[in-house]
């Protein structure tokens, strides 16, 4: 029997990072090295009781991440937008990800990306506004603009295109709110157009599932979903699972820009695309290759299932 292949994950204290590290753990191909800035945090100390091996390193500093990638045979590389709002930042840490992985000879790496909506919505079209400048979904464009660092460093390299992750609605205030007249409202601007969404773990599994199929999917794009359900469809859900009446309640991307939270301009962008390239997102997301990836892969109502208690629902009054 061979040694087990050791993949290095960034961010292993993270959503995607630790749903990688978990689902790898439970296939003995492979040995975990988690990633992280503090290893002593109760995340990290959880993945080294499971079995990993946590080491310290930052994205930020180039010399930690070669040292913690050395000896490596593959990498899940992840970068977290919302920490610092800049996809300049992004992209540094992308690129810095990237040098790395080849300084250490990393034989296969996963970057989880974006789309570039650039490539549809040029910063000339008037359809959504430009926003720092030169992005339309800034965390989306950022990630999609640094694929070409691993390809430059010759970093063999499986794309992974992911979606809305329905844990959003646990830390991210994106499940039911108040309403003025009580009632509980699922509100996005995506008309009657389905949402491509998906559960973090299953992000995880299926980087196992690429990892775990060798070669076959070095210098591809694998684009993911759990579900692609309209606003309609998953108030329906959302009403079956916490007992009480949700509405779905669709405004336009303006009014949602307006909303006026931190990336309040950035996500309602991100809708637009979602709903006025709908038929591109949702076909390039074919469920039936992240079953190949993921056969455990969770619909929405198994999602709920699961996690129904841990979404915040403000109390009768609260807004």
């Amino acid at each position: 029997m061979s040694d087990p292949k050791t993949i290095a994950v960034v961010g292993a204290t993270g959503a995607q990072g630790g749903a990688t590290a978990r689902a790898l753990l439970r296939d003995p191909d492979f040995s975990v090295r988690a990633l992280t800035r503090d290893p002593s945090s109760d995340a990290a100390q959880a993945l080294a009781a499971a079995g990993a091996e946590v080491v310290a390193a930052d994205i930020d500093d180039e010399a930690s991440l070669v040292a913690a990638l050395e000896g490596a045979h593959g990498a899940f590389f992840v970068t977290f937008f919302w920490a610092h709002f800049s996809p300049e930042v992004e992209q540094a840490q992308a690129q810095r990800m990237a040098r790395a992985a080849k300084t250490a000879g990393i034989q296969h790496a996963i970057w989880s990306t974006l789309e570039d909506t650039r490539r549809w919505v040029p910063l000339d079209d008037d359809r959504m506004p430009t926003l720092m400048g030169e992005y339309k979904v800034p965390h989306f464009d950022a990630k999609g603009s640094a694929n070409h660092f691993f390809t430059d460093a010759g970093v063999p390299t499986t794309f992974l295109q992911t979606a809305f992750y329905w844990d959003n609605m646990i830390g991210f205030g994106s499940g039911p709110q108040r309403s003025e007249d009580g009632s509980l409202v699922l509100v996005f601007p995506m008309g009657d157009a389905p949402l491509s969404g998906i559960a973090a773990e299953d992000i995880g599994k299926v980087a196992h599932g690429i990892f775990a199929a060798g070669e076959a999917y070095i210098g591809e794009t694998v684009s993911i979903a759990g579900e692609h359900l309209t606003g309609d469809e998953m108030a329906a859900q959302l009403s079956d699972a916490l007992g009480q009446r949700v509405t779905y309640v669709a405004v336009e991307p303006d009014v949602y820009r307006g909303f006026g939270f931190p990336g309040a301009e950035d996500l309602g962008n991100m809708f637009q695309f979602y709903r006025d390239f709908n038929d591109y997102f949702v076909g390039e997301r074919d469920l039936d290759l992240v079953r190949r990836l993921n056969p455990e892969l969770m619909s929405f109502r198994d999602w709920l299932a699961v996690h129904k208690d841990e979404i915040p629902i403000p109390a009768a009054g609260e807004e």
